[in-house]
């Protein structure tokens, strides 16, 4: 069994930051593959930022040159720095991590006021 646990998240201005952290532990050998999506009311979850088990990452489009993905592989936890927020980034943020299987947090909510 493997738990995802998410932190951080809230409300802040357009231009703020803001940082979501995410710990997966369980069953779990080795570095795994963990990212970040995105979800809003009426729309299907999407990627915001990955980062694989070698440490390779992907963003959206969107958010590329604001958000940075990194993690700490000791912990397997994995962070998600957001910066120029803006109000189109509100969002339910939710984690994944991959382990044979796909296990997701419980969601996280992202307000940007303009």
């Amino acid at each position: 069994q493997v738990q995802v646990v998410q932190s951080g998240g809230g409300l802040v201005q357009a231009g703020g930051s803001l940082r979501l952290s995410c710990a997966a532990s369980g069953s779990i050998f080795g570095i795994i593959p963990m990212g970040w999506y995105r979800q809003t009311p009426g729309k299907q979850r999407e990627l915001v930022a990955r980062i694989s088990s070698a440490g390779d990452t992907n963003y959206a489009d969107s958010v590329k040159g604001r958000f940075i993905i990194y993690r700490d592989n000791a912990k397997n936890t994995v962070t998600l720095q957001m910066n120029s927020l803006r109000p189109e980034d509100t969002a339910v943020y939710y984690c994944k991590a991959t382990v044979r299987a796909e296990y997701w947090g419980k969601g996280t909510l992202v307000t940007v006021s303009s």
